[in-house]
């Protein structure tokens, strides 16, 4: 490029160049904002907060800088790291960083089969862009063999760091996440001419002041209007979850095209595939217990409208991009309006119309008091960790501390993640250890943000009832100064949706919500990345391999048995004999059980906690179903934790199951039922089912009293 072109004219050209690289437009231009977002980080070394819509662009600011930065303009330095907070988000940023001729990678907890050849390209100065999860800067291992490499002085240092979904930063944004608290702090010691930029799409006012004093004094805001003209909402009357999920089977093909459904929990989602499957729709659900490589075939059938819709939980939003989602669906409300438009700016991105339906339910503010304080720390629960910790002579695993402290898994992560970024505690190889450093609950802060969530609640209930324009209210809940009224939302334009759904529908839904007997899916295909463990696994995994569906009573997150399951199993309960009620809950999942084939034989799992349950449960249904009881199973080795990903908990168990002989003589060319007190990730069962089959068992049909999560 000629050399008598003045320096920002020639970063324009290269950098419109890029561009048109990355959206694969020949006519392709910046719009307001981004280019000065851009120039900003190139040419001045700025630290910059963008908060704009979702589809504005905001990654083609740092896809655009970050290749700038690598080709010398400014300073040469070294690569991007991308701060990204959900795995489908990286995914995408991969593939599109790949079309800006950017060389990206990510490291998170769903690829660490393939992090040694990540930071092999890292350390040759191959990579372009780094992508990980918050959650990365508390691991020791990744502090010091990557982030220390990155910060090194003595080499061409990161080029730029980028926090997306930077809301979640603030204590006072929707979705404030522990593990960004860390980025604060690392921020503070990076030297004041690297460039930082946080995205976001979902920030009122107090959280972008919050989040740009985080970022420095000097930060610049570019900031642009945030209403979606190509979007219709609307907003049903409350109705019980079988009337909605009822008026969904009916009139689920009178939204165009396919979309997401979006459930409050994890068993609502459950519930809502089942039902719509029954009643002849291509859905999937799709919830953060969901594995990763499922994930990701699920986003992209979804993607190719394989699917009319998947059934998810929050773990599908920030950065799942389908321009033309035809639709969103609510089954209950988030707890925020602010959440809520984050949810509906999937759709309609790259499209001139997309449907938004908001059906909510009596049980919504239940379900957000829950939510909201789960994730609030206890002082009783953390003083117990920190004595815990601090009398241990080494370092404990979460499961070592579950039996120590008496805190259920969920809020024991987020309590030791709070502990984590407040220093009293740190994460070692083998676990947490205390450091020393006094900790004192917060009672104050906490209190603060406890009202805010209640105030987003009480602005969640304003928006449902209706009182002016929805656009326009959720535009004004971002303070948005261009708000304005849409001319499409019901209460512009007046109802848009059929509101008639039949008996049988709603009938239909009622039998699956207030039934046991919850399906439990099979395993088809290995974790990738196997072999470069050791294991010599890959792909599909073959059929004559694999366990059949299973069966659970309920799950532990069921409003009904699934709550009588969790006291009945709950940790430091008695390990007790099976009790008439679930025995009889039982009888009734494996009669009405749909299988191919009636299991003439039963065998336990091996080395449960619960080994008197387990045994009971075993013998019982083998009296009962007159089938023969072929023993348990046995380890040849601790299986390890289950609290690991996919790849290493089969690892973990390759190999580790042992079928005595005369079990395997009592179930050759026979169909097992495979017995356990609860399930989690399936992979116990996945593995212990392939020994069975190997062994010469015709089928194994997974069984257990509960399902986790």
């Amino acid at each position: 490029m000629p050399s008598d072109i003045p320096f920002d004219d020639r970063l324009r050209v290269r950098a419109t160049e890029i561009l048109r690289e990355l959206t694969g437009r020949a006519d392709a231009n910046f719009r307001d904002g981004q280019f000065e977002a851009v120039a900003a980080l190139v040419n001045d070394h700025r630290r910059v907060l963008v908060v704009q819509r979702t589809g504005w662009g905001k990654s083609a600011v740092y896809f655009v800088a970050a290749r700038l930065i690598r080709e010398g303009y400014g300073a040469e330095r070294g690569p991007t790291l991308i701060i990204s907070p959900l795995l489908a988000l990286m995914r995408d940023q991969v593939a599109a960083a790949e079309r800006a001729g950017v060389h990206a990678a990510t490291i998170n907890s769903s690829n660490a089969t393939e992090w040694s050849s990540v930071l092999d390209s890292l350390t040759a100065g191959d990579l372009d862009v780094l992508l990980i999860s918050p959650e990365r800067l508390t691991n020791p291992s990744f502090r010091r063999n990557v982030l220390d490499v990155l910060l090194d002085p003595s080499r061409a240092g990161v080029g730029m760091i980028v926090v997306d979904e930077a809301h979640c930063i603030s204590d006072w944004g929707h979705d404030f996440r522990p593990d960004y608290r860390r980025i604060g702090a690392l921020l503070d010691g990076l030297p004041a001419e690297l460039p930082v930029l946080a995205t976001t799409a979902t920030a009122n006012s107090r959280v972008v002041a919050d989040v740009a004093a985080q970022l420095g004094e000097d930060t610049m805001v570019v900031r642009g209007a945030l209403s979606r003209d190509s979007l219709r909402l609307g907003v049903a009357p409350t109705a019980t979850a079988e009337h909605r999920i009822g008026w969904l089977a009916q009139h689920l093909g009178d939204f165009h095209g396919s979309g997401i459904i979006y459930a409050l929990t994890v068993s609502a989602a459950e519930d809502t595939t089942r039902a719509l499957a029954e009643a002849g729709w291509d859905v999937a659900t799709y919830t953060g217990r969901t594995d990763a490589e499922d994930r990701a075939r699920l986003e992209q059938s979804l993607k190719d409208n394989g699917l009319k819709a998947l059934v998810a939980t929050s773990a599908l939003g920030m950065g799942f991009d389908k321009p033309d989602l035809g639709f969103v669906v609510h089954l209950g409300a988030p707890s925020s309006a602010v959440a809520y438009y984050q949810q509906v700016g999937r759709a309609g991105r790259a499209t001139d119309n997309a449907d938004v339906l908001l059906l909510p339910g009596g049980e919504d503010p239940n379900i957000w008091e829950y939510f909201a304080t789960a994730s609030m720390p206890d002082d009783g629960e953390a003083q117990a960790v920190l004595a815990a910790l601090a009398d241990a002579e080494s370092p404990l695993s979460v499961p070592a501390l579950e039996p120590l402290v008496g805190v259920k898994r969920s809020r024991l992560d987020l309590l030791l993640k709070t502990l984590q970024v407040d220093g009293a505690v740190d994460r070692v190889q083998g676990g947490f250890v205390a450091t020393g450093v006094p900790w004192s609950y917060d009672a104050e802060r906490y209190a603060a943000v406890a009202q805010a969530r209640r105030h987003e609640a009480d602005a969640m209930l304003e928006y449902e009832a209706g009182h002016r324009c929805r656009m326009r209210f959720l535009a004004e809940t971002l303070d948005d100064p261009h708000a304005r009224d849409c001319g499409r939302c019901d209460v512009c334009a007046g109802q848009w949706w059929d509101a008639d759904v039949t008996d049988d529908r709603t009938s239909g839904a009622r039998r699956i919500l207030s039934g046991i007997g919850v399906p439990v899916e099979t395993r088809g295909q290995w974790p990738s990345g196997m072999a470069t463990i050791g294991v010599p696994l890959k792909g599909r995994i073959p059929v004559d391999e694999r366990v059949s569906e299973g069966r659970v009573v309920a799950r532990f997150t069921d409003l009904g048995p699934g709550q009588v399951l969790r006291g009945f199993l709950a940790p430091g309960a008695d390990d007790a004999p099976v009790p008439k009620n679930i025995a009889d809950w039982c009888i009734t999942v494996l009669q009405e059980w749909d299988w191919d084939e009636r299991p003439t034989v039963v065998v336990g799992m091996p080395g449960t906690p619960r080994s008197v349950t387990c045994s009971d449960l075993a013998q019982g249904l083998a009296r009962i179903g007159r089938m023969t009881d072929a023993g348990h199973l046995s380890f040849t080795r601790d299986p390890g934790s289950p609290d690991v990903n996919s790849a290493y908990r089969v690892q973990n168990l390759y190999g580790a199951f042992h079928v005595e002989p005369t079990t395997a003589e009592a179930v050759k060319d026979r169909v097992v039922l495979l017995v356990d007190t609860e399930i989690g990730s399936r992979w116990a069962m996945t593995m212990a089912g392939r020994e069975l089959r190997r062994a010469g068992a015709r089928g194994v049909l997974p069984f257990a009293l509960a399902l986790r999560g």
